[in-house]
């Protein structure tokens, strides 16, 4: 059986991003370990915070409640404060993720990676899907921290498939539920989301795992705009979107596989 470690940018990412290879990686017999950048500092503060408890404490709850859901062995915190979106002041922040030396971060990622002797490591596309300062950085740890392991963990990058939610998008409009979205359109950073289907090695059936990522979501409750929008999804909307996750395994020969890149 392998170890495998994901690596997310905030609570809740792993929800939305990952949980069905996660799930999927559980129910076969696989250790997964799940280490988190940030608190979340900068998400949304609920209205019921209790006195005394910050934003991070209540995301920090509500992340160990994924965990258990997903099955998640471990979970751990690489320690930094949530740079916000591009062009916010806290960009700059001494303790924002974004601005950490790559080799520091990289270094507490490592101590982890040797402690497990992790054999597969996940992070994010190079721009982290959507341009957020924070995910970017994954992208630049994971790969530094590969580099460092003593054990060479294998590497994949989480992604979105933009031609897929294209298409998804074109479906909507025809459907007479068009709210705007273009993939294509500048994202966080100016870029396009995702990654281009012809980049991508994997396409991972996620479908047998739509209830777990659900209720994953579900436990993130204080984050209402992004997950109450994805849990406001119609049923069948949800199972196209989240059916279906993406993956990059950098040197790997091109072609998008639709496989298990455990099998």
């Amino acid at each position: 059986m392998a170890t495998l470690v994901f690596v997310h940018a905030h609570p809740d990412d792993e929800a939305s991003q990952t949980a069905g290879a996660m799930c999927r990686a559980v129910a076969e017999g696989h250790r997964v370990v799940l280490v988190v950048a940030t608190g979340g500092e900068h998400g949304e503060a609920p209205a019921d915070l209790a006195p005394g408890e910050s934003v991070a404490d209540r995301r920090r709850r509500e992340l160990n409640g994924s965990a258990r859901v997903l099955g998640i062995h471990r979970v751990e915190s690489l320690g930094y404060v949530d740079s916000g979106m591009t062009g916010w002041d806290q960009n700059d922040h001494d303790h924002a993720f974004a601005q950490a030396p790559v080799d520091q971060a990289a270094g507490r990622l490592v101590a982890l990676l040797d402690e497990e002797e992790a054999d597969l490591l996940v992070g994010y596309d190079w721009h982290g899907g959507y341009g957020h300062p924070d995910h970017i950085q994954v992208h630049r740890v994971v790969h530094r921290a590969a580099e460092l392991a003593a054990r060479r963990p294998r590497l994949l990058e989480a992604t979105m498939n933009r031609d897929l939610m294209r298409a998804m998008a074109a479906q909507a409009a025809a459907a007479g539920m068009a709210d705007g979205f273009d993939p294509d359109g500048p994202m966080d950073d100016g870029n396009p989301m995702g990654t281009p289907e012809a980049e991508i090695h994997w396409q991972v059936d996620c479908t047998a795992y739509l209830a777990q990522r659900r209720a994953a979501l579900e436990c993130h409750a204080s984050q209402t705009s992004d997950v109450g929008m994805m849990l406001g999804m119609p049923p069948e909307v949800f199972a196209a979107f989240f059916g279906r996750e993406h993956y990059i395994e950098p040197g790997r020969p091109g072609g998008m596989v639709g496989g298990w890149f455990l099998g």
